[in-house]
C-alpha cells in the first residue's frame, strides 16, 4: 500500500504540474507575452524529466524490483590494477546512491594488497533500488594508462558487479541449517573504519549450490552472521528470478568469469574517453561524470531494452 500510495501521489503531482504549465502557456499566447518563454522552457524541461522517471518506474515489474539492493564488487585477475578498478566502481556506485537520496551500508569489505579492494558488499536502501541496479550485474572493463606502471603503458582491467535483491521476508527464501556450513575467522585487511580486527568474521557456504558469502565489518559475530544470511538469501533470490525458477532447490552455483569477452560495459580513459554499454549500445563521452555516479542513461537504456523484449 505504501508503494501504491506513493505512485498515486507522484501521478497527481505530475498532473497538477502539467495543468499549471498548460495554463501558463495559454496566458502567454493570449497576451502575446514572450517574457514567459524562458520560465515555460525551464519548467517544461523539469516536467519532462519527471515524466520520464515515472515512465521508467512502470518498467519495474519484476518480483523484487521494489526491494533494496545488495551490491557486491569483485576485482578480476590482474592484482593491483584490478583491485584499484574495483575501488573506482565502489566509489561510482556509492555516489550514484547518494545522488538518488538512497542510503547504503557496508556489509563486507576486503582491502587490496597494495591499493583498492579485493571485494566489497554494500546494502543500498531505497524504493526500487534493485529494479534500477539489476542491469549493472556483470563484468566491467577498464582501459587506461596505469598509475602503477612506471613506463606509462596502457592496461586493461576487469571487475565484476553482482546485484541482488534484499529479501525482508525470511520465509520467502528459506535457509535450512542443514544446508549451511559456517566458518569463523579473523578479519583481514588494513582495518580502520571498514574492517574490525577481531575473530568475529563469518563465512557461510550454501552446500547445495556451493555459494559462499562472508562478512567482517561488524564487531559482533552475530551481526556478521546476520549480514551473511541476508546476503545468501539475496543471492539465491536473484538467481531464482534470473533463471525463472520456481524453487530455490533448482539453483546451481554459477561462477562468473571476470575476463575479456564477458564484459557488459567498457570504460575507456585512453586514447579517447568513452563509456559504452555493449548490450544497449548506449554510450557517454563524459567519463568523469559517469565515474561520479551519473549512470541514469545506462540504467534507463537497459530498462527500455528489456521492456521491448
Amino acid at each position: 500500500m505504501k508503494h501504491l500510495n506513493a505512485k498515486c501521489d507522484r501521478y497527481e503531482k505530475l498532473q497538477n504540474q502539467w495543468d499549471d504549465l498548460y495554463t501558463l502557456c495559454e496566458m502567454a499566447l493570449e497576451e502575446n507575452d514572450e517574457s514567459m518563454l524562458s520560465e515555460l522552457t525551464t519548467d517544461y524541461a523539469e516536467f519532462e524529466k519527471k515524466l520520464e522517471e515515472t515512465r521508467l518506474e512502470t518498467l519495474l515489474s519484476g518480483e523484487y524490483d521494489s526491494n533494496n539492493a545488495i551490491l557486491t564488487l569483485h576485482a578480476g585477475a590482474g592484482g593491483t590494477e584490478a583491485q584499484d578498478w574495483a575501488s573506482m566502481l565502489y566509489r561510482m556506485y556509492t555516489l550514484w546512491t547518494e545522488r538518488h537520496g538512497y542510503k547504503y551500508k557496508i556489509l563486507d569489505y576486503q582491502d587490496g594488497e597494495e591499493a583498492g579492494l579485493k571485494s566489497a558488499t554494500i546494502q543500498i536502501e531505497g524504493e526500487n533500488a534493485y529494479g534500477y541496479l539489476k542491469g549493472e550485474n556483470g563484468v566491467h572493463r577498464l582501459v587506461r594508462v596505469s598509475p602503477f606502471d612506471a613506463s606509462g603503458r596502457r592496461h586493461t582491467s576487469f571487475a565484476a558487479a553482482e546485484v541482488m535483491p534484499e529479501i525482508t521476508d525470511n520465509n520467502e527464501i528459506e535457509l535450512r541449517d542443514d544446508d549451511i556450513k559456517m566458518d569463523v575467522f579473523r578479519s583481514s585487511g588494513a582495518g580502520g573504519q571498514k574492517v574490525n580486527k577481531t575473530s568475529s568474521a563469518v563465512r557461510l557456504t550454501h552446500i547445495p549450490t556451493g555459494i559462499v558469502v562472508s562478512s567482517q565489518v561488524e564487531r559482533s559475530h552475530f551481526q556478521n552472521l546476520e549480514n551473511c544470511r541476508s546476503m545468501l538469501r539475496a543471492k539465491l533470490a536473484e538467481i531464482k528470478e534470473r533463471e525463472h525458477l520456481e524453487k530455490v532447490e533448482d539453483i546451481k552455483g554459477v561462477q562468473m568469469k571476470i575476463e575479456w569477452g564477458s564484459q557488459i560495459r567498457s570504460y575507456v580513459f585512453m586514447p579517447y574517453t568513452l563509456v559504452k554499454d555493449h548490450r544497449t549500445s548506449f554510450e557517454m563521452g563524459n567519463i568523469d561524470a559517469v565515474m561520479d555516479g551519473d549512470l541514469d542513461g545506462f540504467i534507463n537504456a537497459y530498462l527500455a531494452m528489456n521492456a521491448v523484449k
